[in-house]
């Protein structure tokens, strides 16, 4: 494997972790090819959290989405966030009981973990191959 390829001037004026990101996909195609699970598996591990997360995302995700542009795909995410919310609300109003706060915080991880997790890719979607789609899952292997 010959790792992470040289950034290119093609990505215009994104920051240096961007650009790595950016080169890392062009190369290797989507997370669901077998060329990019083998080049991610070959990568350092720092190399592995460049790659595949983002931590403003994990912080910040609905907002900063919005300042990355991928207003339709936040706009799904929030949905499906309300409609858990709203299912749990439901749940809790026809049992009458609270739903544990673990549940709860698990649920919000699991959504922090999302944002992180997409961010790169949709972004990279969204700034080469101008995919700024409704479906935040766009290409990813889990889905």
């Amino acid at each position: 494997m010959e790792g992470i390829p040289q950034t290119q001037s093609t990505y215009g004026n994104l920051k240096p972790k961007w650009q790595e990101r950016f080169a890392f996909f062009d190369q290797y195609g989507a997370p669901t090819s077998e060329s990019y699970k083998a080049a991610f598996r070959a990568l350092p591990f720092r190399k592995k959290l460049l790659i595949n997360n983002n931590f403003i995302g994990f912080f910040f995700g609905p907002i900063y989405w919005f300042v990355l542009g991928l207003w339709k795909k936040n706009l799904v995410m929030l949905a499906i966030m309300i409609a858990l919310g709203l299912l749990l609300g439901v749940v809790e109003a026809v049992t009458g009981s609270e739903i544990p706060r673990p549940v709860d915080n698990g649920l919000s991880m699991a959504f922090a973990f999302l944002y992180s997790f997409l961010s790169n890719r949709a972004y990279y979607l969204k700034q080469t191959k101008g995919l700024n789609g409704w479906n935040p899952f766009e290409g990813q292997r889990f889905i």
